[in-house]
């Protein structure tokens, strides 16, 4: 399939995006420099008060809180919005301060039924898939276990931009624990890692096409089932996970829930979209809500 980028000058497309990740990542340089509670503080508010508006994000959360909440009063979704970009802007920092991000979380509580599960796990030699959603900071709880000493591995897709996708990748193996690009090579990656004893960090709730539709939220949503199928195949723990964002804005709960009975992938999966649901309507400004998880050919 053509992309849209392969129809332009790739001059011009290269140039786009070499001047584009100059912006970003001099901003990210900028805010390193910063002390940690301070640099978070400062981009939470600058995607919420100047990115956010600026290229649309601010918008489009707005628009699919009102496909959810219809009833909800404008200024309240806009209030919810804003604070959505805010959490957005801190997790993106949070996870480019590696080192400090781990040095935060090591001895942060774990709670749930699933520290006991992926402990007894890890002690067989036995696989765990941890599911989770752009929920929160998701980063945070893989730090919190990283810093445990599991060896917890992440699948990513590779970024449009090559100049930005180079830090991007690096800066999640600062984290800790290998990265697999999504892919046949990345795949054959995370499965030896699996096989071996290891975990892995999936996260389902965007929209893929071709998924099954399930329901997210209280809407139909096309919804992957890669990780209940995985978990099927190799005979994986399925623990869905959080980092839930404390009010202090810094701080987090890092949560691993009793792992999802192995059943057939659709029903895993939606358990898994229910478990989520569960967590945005407790906490819906720390959602994503700039991704665009429903599409007409959802319904």
């Amino acid at each position: 399939m053509t992309t849209t980028s392969e129809n332009k000058d790739p001059w011009t497309t290269q140039a786009v995006h070499y001047l584009s990740n100059a912006v970003i990542y001099g901003m990210i340089r900028v805010a390193l420099a910063l002390p940690y509670a301070k640099r978070v503080r400062l981009i939470g508010a600058a995607a919420s008060r100047v990115i956010g508006p600026l290229v649309g994000y601010r918008r489009r959360a707005i628009k699919h809180l009102a496909h959810i909440y219809p009833e909800m009063p404008l200024n309240e979704r806009k209030a919810l919005a804003t604070a959505c970009m805010n959490n957005a802007g801190r997790t993106m920092i949070e996870n480019y301060s590696g080192r400090e991000m781990l040095a935060r979380m090591k001895d942060n509580p774990l709670t749930g039924a699933g520290v006991a599960a992926i402990a007894a796990a890890k002690a067989e030699g036995r696989p765990v898939i941890l599911v989770s959603g752009h929920f929160g900071n998701f980063e945070a709880t893989r730090a919190a276990l990283v810093g445990r000493g599991y060896d917890v591995g992440c699948l990513y897709r590779n970024m449009s931009n090559p100049f930005f996708n180079q830090h991007y990748v690096r800066n999640m193996q600062d984290l800790g624990g290998p990265a697999f690009p999504q892919g046949r090579r990345g795949t054959a990656g995370f499965v030896r890692h699996l096989k071996a004893g290891g975990q892995l960090v999936m996260l389902f709730d965007l929209h893929v096409f071709g998924a099954p539709v399930l329901d997210f939220v209280g809407q139909p949503a096309r919804t992957a089932i890669s990780a209940a199928e995985m978990a099927l195949r190799l005979n994986a723990d399925l623990i869905p996970f959080y980092g839930l964002r404390k009010p202090d804005g810094l701080g987090f709960e890092t949560i691993l829930e009793a792992p999802i009975a192995h059943s057939d992938p659709i029903t895993m999966t939606q358990e898994l979209n229910d478990k989520l649901s569960e967590r945005i309507r407790a906490t819906p400004e720390q959602w994503f809500w700039v991704h665009r998880r429903w599409r007409p050919d959802s319904v």
